[in-house]
């Protein structure tokens, strides 16, 4: 078989996650997801500053949003219409982050996790792929709430379907939630609560400074071993 024909699936598939891309121009990261992804009460800007100075990095994370309200809102036509202007950048990956608010009881926000929600899901990989960006699915940041000695797994439905639609279409998954969640459940109560913002605002669902800084690093270990080309944005590790 001529090598050309036989290198052909390996070529197709380092396109499909990326790893070949156009030479001489920046990498660029947009954020898609909730309040957990968002500035002042998320892990997003602390992951922005952790890559390099010539790698673009969007947060467009916004609280309360879900996979279907992101969407009603318009936002996700800034996404869309970003990945239309990407030609400064020889790759724009999307991390897609969404499940706290798909929860059921949030009028106008909660989806059904068995089809709605992997539908959406899905949905934005597919535009993200068809606008000529790379989407990489993120499992939702567990909440730190423990029962006795073990923490309430109350999103793992929706983690289970982010982890079906990344298989079915082949992205990249950064898996958040089992990572978060196991980290919780070694560091005990009084650890977890130091994650949280202080005051009136304390909860465990969103984070502080000290929280974000964590969930930061975390995040990009995940992506420099799930997404190794996009390792070099990230630097040196910390």
């Amino acid at each position: 078989m001529p090598y050309q024909i036989r290198a052909l699936p390996l070529l197709l598939s380092l396109f499909m996650t990326g790893a070949v891309a156009a030479p001489g121009k920046p990498l660029r990261v947009i954020l898609v997801g909730d309040s957990t992804m968002a500035s002042s009460t998320g892990y997003g800007d602390a992951l922005c500053a952790r890559l390099t100075p010539e790698t673009a990095c969007i947060n467009l994370a916004r609280g309360g949003r879900s996979s279907g309200s992101f969407r009603a809102e318009g936002r996700w036509d800034e996404v869309r219409a970003l990945l239309r202007e990407g030609r400064d950048f020889k790759a724009t990956y999307v991390l897609i982050q969404f499940g706290h608010n798909d929860q059921p009881g949030k009028p106008g926000r909660s989806t059904d996790y068995v089809h709605e929600f992997p539908a959406n899901m899905r949905r934005y990989v597919d535009e993200t792929r068809a606008a000529g960006g790379i989407p990489v699915l993120v499992t939702p940041l567990t909440r730190r709430s423990l029962r006795g000695k073990w923490v309430h797994d109350d999103l793992a439905p929706w983690s289970a379907a982010v982890r079906q639609v990344a298989r079915a279409s082949r992205a990249p998954l950064a898996d958040l939630n089992a990572l978060s969640l196991a980290d919780v459940q070694a560091m005990g109560p009084r650890k977890a609560d130091a994650l949280a913002r202080a005051g009136t605002n304390f909860d465990h669902t969103h984070v502080g400074p000290a929280g974000a800084e964590h969930y930061a690093d975390m995040m990009a270990g995940e992506l420099r071993r799930r997404v190794p080309a996009i390792a070099a944005a990230f630097g040196s590790a910390r």
